[in-house]
């Protein structure tokens, strides 16, 4: 089968490279020349720009966007639209908000063209292990990207949730647990950290990869940084960015009257790690002065 993929980052690159192997004619296109050029190395055959990238493919196409989320991923997607021809696929695998693809599946639709949206995880690891993939849109249009997407993921790693939009949900949801299971291992590991015990974080993440029911991909992750960065995470500062699906997770749990505390939780914890000094906190040690006498640490 053949693909057009654009954008070649990370994940794109490495998907690229996972196509080619499995056997698929791959059009890699990038803004720069150099990720492309590199693609070309790994089997695929090089477009330098949309238009040449569509040019390449015969209808109906495939054509899988993998720029960031926002307006990269709109101007993107309205390049490919306007060079596409009716009855081609145009695949979003950026991290959009749901509601940006259902928009867009109408305005695509409008055109006589087809919309997908998949959320992919699997990050760095997924050219050797596979992507997990989360699809919405129209079923025919799915079912023509099935040998793509059995290629791209693990057995039983994908799955149509529903109509347009459906996909980047599920992927939405998705990235808000994740944030609350690494902020759950983050207390939990500041708390052995803090003990009298002067324990060895890589020995207790060993341990409880093996048979434990707190045991995962995330836990088998944190034993890695422990051994390649040591007990003190010295080399790594506390801050945590966020790429905004832990913010629309925690406003459709209030749309939907869902109490997603621990997600909430999770989501403003990363804000806090991105404070060099708390205004709330000096708020609280003022507040803890004035009602008890309690002292407080100048600056």
């Amino acid at each position: 089968m053949e693909i057009g993929l654009y954008g070649l980052g990370r994940m794109g690159g490495n998907m690229v490279t996972r196509l080619a192997r499995g056997g698929h004619r791959v059009v890699a296109g990038n803004r720069s020349r150099g990720p492309v050029d590199e693609a070309a190395g790994h089997g695929a055959e090089p477009a330098y720009d949309t238009r040449e990238m569509v040019a390449k493919l015969a209808p109906p196409r495939v054509l899988w966007s993998m720029v960031p989320a926002g307006d990269a991923t709109e101007a993107t997607l309205r390049e490919l639209a306007r060079h596409a021809s009716k009855g081609d696929i145009i695949v979003d695998g950026a991290n959009s908000y749901f509601r940006d693809s259902m928009r867009r599946a109408e305005e695509l639709s409008a055109l006589g063209l087809r919309s997908v949206d998949v959320g992919v995880s699997g990050g760095i690891w997924g050219l050797e292990l596979g992507y997990c993939m989360m699809v919405g849109g129209p079923e025919d249009a799915v079912d023509h990207l099935r040998p793509l997407l059995d290629t791209l993921a693990p057995p039983n790693g994908w799955a149509r949730f529903g109509k347009s939009g459906a996909g980047h949900f599920v992927k939405m949801v998705h990235n808000g647990i994740e944030y609350g299971m690494m902020q759950a291992y983050g207390e939990g590991f500041e708390l052995l950290h803090a003990s009298e015990f002067g324990m060895d974080l890589h020995e207790v993440a060993r341990v409880w990869n093996n048979g434990s029911v707190v045991r995962s991909w995330l836990l088998e992750l944190a034993e890695r940084a422990f051994e390649q960065e040591g007990t003190d995470l010295a080399g790594i500062k506390g801050w945590v960015a966020d790429s905004g699906e832990g913010r629309w997770t925690v406003n459709e749990a209030i749309a939907h009257d869902v109490p997603a505390t621990a997600l909430a939780h999770a989501l403003f914890a990363r804000f806090v790690s991105r404070q060099e000094d708390s205004y709330a906190m000096k708020v609280a040690a003022a507040l803890r002065a004035q009602f008890g006498g309690h002292a407080v640490k100048k600056e």
